[in-house]
């Protein structure tokens, strides 16, 4: 068990006989009453004539110890542990024992020490039957042994922790009071209220810490695996992105550090509880996942907002299980097990048994009073039914009412006296026991012995809110609808209904968007047309001009004149001058009063005038001190321009003077070369060319001009179909006035009489609407040339496609650098498009020159644009770092001249302080930082001879170096 964020080992006979007063042949009787000679391996067998030898070792250990009563026992632990349990110094050994179970082991059992005792002989008998292979395993990588850490739970868990340490500090200096001040009076409200205040700030600061930062800082680790990364931010980027953040399940940081990818593997257990598709590529692949759009978490508050007495559901749900024929358990466990009886857990305590021939009927005797409501059985009561197997999971009947479980709904097939199907939750550990089949009529290979009992209510249910938005996603690969997935949280489209009184950090906006003619059923589910995110562009699949290679694609340049794609990009500032404050010199906003420029764009309170454009490095708001009087303006930063779109005023001081307000800055930001755009599939793209209207091939039917130009190599690796079917689809919606259905899976779906579908597949039934209107069957379209005003050889697919544009643009990312600054150490460019650094030129690159045979090229990159120095070494000795320079009479005149004018610097003289003249002293171009290396070996005593192709010979002398 865990203590004081340590892992501690104690012998479990230890434990089992400090729970009760229990004798050994009781802990024996327990131990292996579920092992009889009668019984050989079969069905539902969990133990063999080994547990008896492995529970005499349990009980040798605890005899060897001299250990025989209950007492022996919590003096024993006690001894240990009162040590390391803070303020039990004074306590007896007794008391310091009896803390430790209730407090640390089986602490969801609380105070019941008879239920912890029958819960721990189980484990063992688990454990020895998982030795024996009798029965599998648990994963503790599958959804059905976790559940949800909520932020309700975190947040109350970290508060106890946090008052238990102020406490704990108060009663120290308390204490250290009435020791130095024996006059010191504990009835005095006014200095114990002194105490206390001391560190009180320090517990809403840590609060604070982990709401805003998602740090929990505590001793204990609270018994989770990490520290940090408990929040995250909520961006709005765009209303995708923001309900995703809310049905993210995150494993935890601490996983994503292991080599294993054991923890990251899609399991059955998650069938229909986490999304299969919607999960990043990359680092957090498999860890940071999305529940399924019918998911949900069980809560403390039932469907109608009350909160639930649990104590009170699970006495009524004892009474309804004792009168569907349960044993109650006695406080000690009865000498039985399986196979012909099966204990029955509630929310981990064992409550009784039943025999395993009945054991069914009162299964759906639960389940059929969940249908009915009962007050007993809670909507959200998981019936976890294990049934007898070979050498499967350990069997019994567990059931599950507490918070922060995963449920999901699904039809219940068994008649009620209406004769209505019901719905009902279920949780992950009892769905893999049940039979379920897909909503198609089929019965999934199932035989007749194992019939179905419930049916899920559409296919669609296994996917996420942002995977079920993907048309005809069943007709994708998986990796592209993933990518989508991702796509989707990253367009530019409404982040908010109420923009103008926002003030977001950073924020896209898509001034044209438009409504997607091909949709799904999910999208009108969630009001999607509330939060539009692309345009309905005319799409062209067509090598043209060779400008569309690799996913480039060319855009239609009088399409993007009228509009489309527009968007801005709206960034807010945050001014506070209370937090900025140096020596309590208070700062406000306010314009200078000698400041005649009516064109200025600051206003008379020293704020910026909303509308207003302000170039870079204008003055577009300015600071008052109000100790020295000084006006102090600030700049706009960046390269390029800002319209004022927004002001707030945050607040003021007490004497009514503004100190903290919110900028919003709006830059336009239409579409150019470099930007990024991609369609609902996966099929990403930049924008290679931005190409004339007149010289785009149009339509020999309705002379119409693609906006949009793709090549067709993107689809036969990628096997986006379902994109070609969403452009047949979308020109049959757009020519009839009608939106189209693309809920994946709509095939696999049953249905009967008139809403059966006549066509075998989606063209067949959406070619002949084309036809009505005189297009081709399959959307195909004779194109001429927009240069040459020929007819094109092929037919080109094209039609509507539902396009969107991504938040990655070009005016973000380029870098480029002439001059600029450099690193103080090597002299060479520093890096960062923030600092105006440059691109690194690594191995590779070099490799690259070096492999076309440009070295010249490879010299100028890397030697002459970099750090190039001319140094100053001795051909005699070879040295590079003993040069100096000779300073002459004349030399030291030149430099004063009459009026103070500069004359031109004479050459400077070098010599050799090691040699001591200046005969062989030659000038060599080199990087500087091989300068930087001779000067860090010398520092090591080792010498770096240069040995030039004119080396003179050094003179003789009579020292020796």
């Amino acid at each position: 068990f865990g203590f004081a964020g340590r892992e501690i080992l104690l012998p479990v006979g230890i434990v089992l006989k400090a729970l009760i007063d229990t004798s050994d042949r009781e802990i024996f009787a327990s131990l292996t009453c579920c092992y009889s000679d009668k019984r050989e391996r079969g069905k539902g067998v969990v133990s063999t004539q080994l547990i008896g030898e492995r529970t005499q070792i349990i009980l040798d250990e605890v005899r060897a110890l001299s250990l025989f009563t209950r007492t022996q026992c919590l003096v024993h632990i006690g001894k240990y542990f009162r040590s390391a349990m803070e303020g039990f110094e004074k306590d007896d050994y007794e008391t310091v024992a009896e803390a430790v179970i209730k407090d640390h082991i089986l602490v969801h059992l609380q105070n019941d020490n008879h239920a912890k005792f029958n819960l721990l002989i189980f484990m063992l008998q688990k454990l020895y039957a998982l030795v024996d292979q009798t029965t599998s395993p648990d994963n503790p990588d599958a959804l059905q042994f976790q559940e949800a850490l909520l932020p309700g739970h975190l947040i109350t868990v970290f508060l106890k922790d946090r008052i238990q340490d102020w406490l704990q500090k108060s009663k120290r200096l308390i204490m250290e009071e009435i020791t130095k001040n024996k006059s010191f009076e504990l009835n005095n409200s006014l200095e114990i209220r002194k105490f206390l205040s001391k560190y009180t700030t320090s517990v809403g600061r840590a609060i604070e810490t982990l709401i805003k930062v998602g740090r929990a800082n505590s001793q204990s680790m609270l018994d989770l695996p990490q520290r940090e990364g408990m929040t995250i931010q909520a961006e709005r980027l765009n209303f995708h992105r923001y309900i995703s953040h809310f049905r993210s399940v995150h494993r935890g940081s601490s996983f994503a550090k292991m080599r294993t990818t054991t923890v990251r593997k899609l399991l059955p257990e998650s069938w229909g509880f986490l999304c299969p598709v919607h999960t990043p590529d990359g680092e957090p692949c498999g860890l940071l996942n999305h529940m399924t759009s019918i998911c949900r978490i069980s809560s403390c508050y039932n469907s109608e907002g009350a909160i639930k007495d649990f104590q009170k559901i699970k006495d009524k749900l004892l009474v309804e299980l004792v009168r569907g024929g349960m044993i109650p358990l006695l406080p000690k466990m009865e000498h039985t097990g399986p196979p012909e009886v099966l204990h029955v857990h509630l929310d981990g305590c064992i409550v009784g048994s039943i025999a395993s021939a009945k054991i069914e009927e009162v299964v759906n005797y639960l389940r059929r009073l969940k249908l009915l409501a009962h007050p007993a059985t809670p909507e959200d009561l998981e019936v976890g039914y294990v049934p007898l197997s070979l050498g499967g999971a350990y069997p019994g009947l567990y059931l599950f009412t507490s918070p922060a479980r995963f449920v999901r709904p699904v039809k219940n097939l068994v008649s009620l006296p209406d004769g209505e199907t019901r719905i009902e939750l279920i949780g992950p550990f009892e769905q893999a026991f049940m039979e379920i089949r897909c909503p198609d009529g089929g019965d999934g290979g199932r035989k007749k012995e194992f019939p179905a009992t419930h049916e899920e209510i559409h296919p669609t249910a296994i996917l996420s809110v942002v995977a079920n938005l993907t048309p005809w996603s069943d007709h994708n690969q998986s990796p592209r609808n993933m990518y989508q997935c991702q796509m989707a949280k990253q367009t530019m489209g409404f982040c908010g209904q109420a923009l103008k009184y926002r003030t977001d950090v950073k924020a896209f906006h898509l001034q044209t968007p438009q409504s997607p003619i091909v949709r799904t059923a999910t999208y009108k589910k969630y009001h999607m047309d509330e939060f539009p995110s692309g345009t309905n562009a005319i799409v062209a699949v067509l090598s043209y001009t060779g400008y569309d290679m690799e996913d480039a694609m060319i855009l239609n340049k009088s399409a993007v004149d009228r509009g489309m794609f527009r968007g801005d990009i709206f960034q807010t500032e945050c001014i506070d001058l209370s937090a900025k404050r140096t020596e309590n010199v208070p700062e406000i906003f306010a314009k200078s009063p000698l400041s005649r420029d009516t064109d200025n764009v600051i206003d008379s309170d020293g704020l910026p005038r909303v509308g207003e454009t302000v170039v870079p490095y204008e003055q577009y708001y300015s600071i008052y001190n109000t100790l020295t009087g000084a006006i102090r303006p600030v700049r706009l930063k960046g390269t390029e321009p800002a319209a004022i779109d927004y002001v707030a005023l945050n607040g003021t001081n007490s004497k009514g003077s503004l100190q903290k307000v919110n900028i919003r800055l709006r830059r336009k930001r239409n579409p150019i070369i470099g930007d990024k755009f991609s369609s609902r599939h996966g099929q990403k793209g930049v924008c290679s060319q931005l190409w004339p209207d007149i010289d785009m091939p149009f339509s020999a039917n309705t002379g119409m001009r693609p906006d949009l130009i793709i090549n067709p190599h993107a689809f036969p690796s990628r096997m986006t179909i379902a994109m070609l079917i969403e452009s047949i689809a979308a020109k049959a919606g757009s020519v009839h006035g009608k939106f189209i259905d693309a809920t994946p899976f709509a095939s696999s779906v049953k249905e009967d009489g008139e809403n059966r579908c006549k066509y075998d597949s989606i063209v067949d039934e959406l070619g002949p609407m084309l036809a009505s209107y005189g297009f081709n069957h399959h959307g195909t379209e004779v194109l001429y040339s927009g240069l040459f005003g020929t007819e094109l050889q092929f037919e080109i697919f094209i039609g509507p496609v539902y396009y969107q544009r991504l938040r990655h643009m070009v005016s973000d990312k380029f870098q480029v650098r002439t001059t600029g600054r450099i690193d103080q150490v090597t002299k060479q460019p520093i890096g960062g498009r923030k600092h105006g650094g440059g691109i690194r030129f690594g191995e590779m690159e070099r490799d690259a020159l070096l492999a076309h045979g440009a070295s010249y090229l490879l010299h100028d990159r890397l030697h002459t644009c970099s750090d190039y120095h001319v140094a100053d070494v001795c051909s005699l000795c070879g040295s590079l770092l003993s040069a100096t320079v000779i300073k002459s009479d004349t030399q030291k005149k030149s430099k004063r001249h009459l009026l103070g004018v500069n004359t031109v610097r004479p050459a400077k003289n070098f010599t050799c302080q090691a040699c001591q003249t200046n005969k062989g002293m030659e000038t060599v171009a080199m990087p500087y930082v091989f300068r930087y290396l001779a000067a860090e070996l010398a520092a090591m005593n080792i010498k770096l001879d240069l040995r030039l192709s004119n080396r003179r010979e050094a003179p003789p002398s009579n020292e020796s170096c």
